[in-house]
């Protein structure tokens, strides 16, 4: 046992667990029109968010098909900052695709 200094408190030491909490996920969701042109909504899936040719075709034709289909999975910031950038790709080229954002279900792990 270490000698301590008269008048001196002994301290346990004490060590603390950080559990660091994973971000909240949301899902970037294209909603269908019939005004937007499949080959942007192609385009755009490929570019913005790095699919490969058949994933946004089968994405393309999903929202096609069911009015509502899923692009990815995001933090809040990147979600927010692809759908802004879609928005205003859609607007240059005169086209009304909408698209909205949801929070994914998340698990608490212990």
């Amino acid at each position: 046992m270490a000698e301590r200094a008269p008048g001196t408190l002994a301290v346990p030491e004490v060590k603390t667990e950080r559990r660091v909490k994973r971000p909240q996920l949301y899902r970037v969701l294209f909603h269908n029109d019939n005004y937007t042109t499949r080959d942007f909504v192609v385009a755009v899936l490929r570019e913005v968010f790095h699919k490969s040719e058949s994933d946004a075709v089968a994405i393309m034709l999903h929202v096609h098909h069911q009015g509502i289909g899923v692009a990815g999975v995001y933090t809040y910031d990147v979600a927010r900052t692809k759908i802004e950038m879609v928005e205003k790709l859609a607007r240059e080229n005169e086209f009304p695709l909408r698209l909205t954002m949801e929070p994914t279900e998340t698990s608490e792990e212990t």
